[in-house]
């Protein structure tokens, strides 16, 4: 079973490990609320979807409460051999339902997270829930080192054994290297949630101040709004950067490879990331990046060689920088995409990932009642 607080996630960043787990012989459920992609979940990667209901961004003491116990009946009702859990909420929950049952189980942290970024009384308690859901895994996924460190500083695994991947891992077949196109307009794109915790108001400003030194600038903005957040982007805000024309946004989109054919360079201002999948895509494709110095964001670059650091929460640092990569030579930004595509072949290829994952189970499940078999699942 994989558990999300999204299906949007487990198919964007979990479609190769599910293909993965399938191809071996293994019954796949996505444990997830309901979107437009459960049932491409369901069609496109032949995993039976179970819909949950989570609040991603709810922190009602009753609201929590309901979809801890909807979790809880789910998984006592499927009863899954082992249970990958993906994203905060997902990894809190599930895990403690699975330490409570007894069922073996792994969390992956993606991303700190709001609990993280901000401090109060509720994150506090948050991060103490983490850790004994963690306490109890058979493992933990981390994508960068520096998250690490940050929960084993806090007490947060104690001897729960861990493993640092490049992120969920990049299909290179799928995100291809594409050469950069002509030099006018210069095109920046940045791909996130419209949250405010990605930067995006800081993507906003930096676009306005660019475009005053350079009005042929495009500076595309594309991901879902109104996402399950507290820190999620108002529609007044969006259109009021619309309107003022230094902002295009496109939309939300399942395949972002032919706008990322269209930009220069990728944007993204985050104020923490586990491993960003969207810098990852642009750099599999020859992109480099100007992200946030923070954690995250500078694992998934070399800085000066692949793309540029930015000081985090900064618009005037961020469109510095926006603005020596347009005047920097055709030639040095072919360079840096060069760079970029070949640390995702060296470092970040999906089948890392998926190794892991394989690895893991095979150490944790009862090779002669679950294992998979030629015939699937025994």
């Amino acid at each position: 079973m994989l558990v999300s607080n999204t299906s949007w996630y487990l198919y964007n960043f979990r479609r190769g490990t599910i293909l993965a787990l399938t191809a071996a012989g293994y019954t796949v459920v996505a444990l997830s609320p309901i979107d437009e992609f459960s049932c491409r979940l369901e069609q496109e990667l032949g995993v039976c979807h179970q819909p949950l209901a989570l609040d991603g961004k709810g922190t009602s003491v009753l609201g929590e409460a309901r979809s801890l116990l909807a979790l809880g009946s789910a998984i006592r009702r499927l009863k899954p051999a082992f249970v990958f859990n993906f994203t905060v909420k997902a990894n809190i929950y599930s895990g403690l339902v699975c330490r409570a049952l007894g069922i073996p189980y792994a969390n992956n942290v993606s991303g700190l997270g709001t609990a993280f970024i901000h401090d109060s009384w509720l994150f506090r308690r948050v991060r103490s829930l983490y850790g004994i859901a963690n306490r109890g895994a058979r493992r933990v996924f981390f994508q960068n080192r520096e998250d690490h460190n940050l929960f084993m500083s806090h007490g947060l695994l104690r001897n729960t054994p861990t493993h640092v991947l490049p992120g969920s891992g990049m299909d290179l077949a799928r995100f291809v290297f594409s050469p950069l196109p002509q030099p006018v307009p210069f095109t920046f794109v940045m791909v996130a949630r419209l949250l405010g915790d990605k930067g995006v108001q800081e993507y906003a400003r930096a676009a306005e101040l660019v475009r005053e030194k350079y009005p042929r600038a495009r500076c595309l903005l594309v991901g879902p709004l109104g996402v399950s957040n507290r820190t999620a982007i108002t529609r007044e805000e969006l259109d009021a950067w619309v309107k003022a024309g230094y902002i295009d946004y496109r939309g939300e989109t399942d395949d972002v490879r032919p706008l990322l054919r269209q930009a220069h360079v990728l944007v993204l201002p985050s104020y923490r990331e586990g491993m960003p999948r969207t810098v990852l895509e642009a750099a599999a494709m020859g992109r480099p990046a100007i992200v946030s110095d923070v954690p995250g964001c500078r694992h998934a670059i070399r800085a000066g060689k692949t793309g540029w650091l930015c000081q985090v929460r900064d618009a005037d640092s961020l469109a510095e920088q926006m603005i020596l990569a347009i005047e920097r030579s055709f030639e040095q930004l072919q360079e840096a995409g060069l760079a970029a595509r070949r640390l995702m072949e060296a470092e970040f290829d999906e089948a890392i990932v998926v190794r892991a994952y394989l690895q893991c189970l095979s150490g944790s499940l009862d090779v002669g009642e679950v294992s998979p078999s030629k015939n699937g699942v025994r």
